[in-house]
């Protein structure tokens, strides 16, 4: 009897372990397809600390946003967007342009203290590598 119950106890502990492993894959899974949410950008000059989150690169700039509001503008020129709207307070800013094939460009900032938020998103989905280049000119202004 005491070896049927340890039988029937380790098959249960099996049978635990197996669900445990199934769950942890269902869950990594899915962590997989939703990554788009949030995940960390690895691109060289695009410095540390930048984010993917929600189709949209955020970082934080050590420059204060009068100082980042003119770099992003100057982006805007160097890469030939058409501008569309801007507009600046003493706490955050919002650029809108579009690309030649019509692809809208939104760059936000917001005041940190004497760092910047820098929020980039390009067309409705989010395009990562033209955000990282948009980023990338920014920076060279600053």
């Amino acid at each position: 009897m005491n070896t049927s119950n340890s039988l029937r106890s380790s098959r249960f502990s099996a049978l635990v372990f197996g669900a445990r492993v199934l769950l942890a894959a269902t869950l990594a899974g899915t962590a997989a397809f939703t990554s788009g949410c949030v995940a960390v950008v690895a691109a060289a000059g695009a410095g540390a600390g930048v984010l993917w989150v929600r189709g949209a690169i955020e970082t934080n700039v050590d420059s204060d946003i009068d100082r980042v509001y003119r770099a992003s503008q100057q982006a805007v020129a160097d890469l030939q967007f058409a501008k569309i709207s801007e507009r600046k307070s003493g706490l955050d800013a919002d650029i809108l342009a579009r690309t030649a094939l019509d692809k809208k460009i939104e760059i936000k900032l917001e005041k940190l203290g004497s760092a910047t938020k820098v929020t980039i998103r390009v067309g409705l989905m989010g395009d990562q590598q033209m955000s990282l280049t948009i980023l990338d000119r920014i920076k060279s202004h600053l």
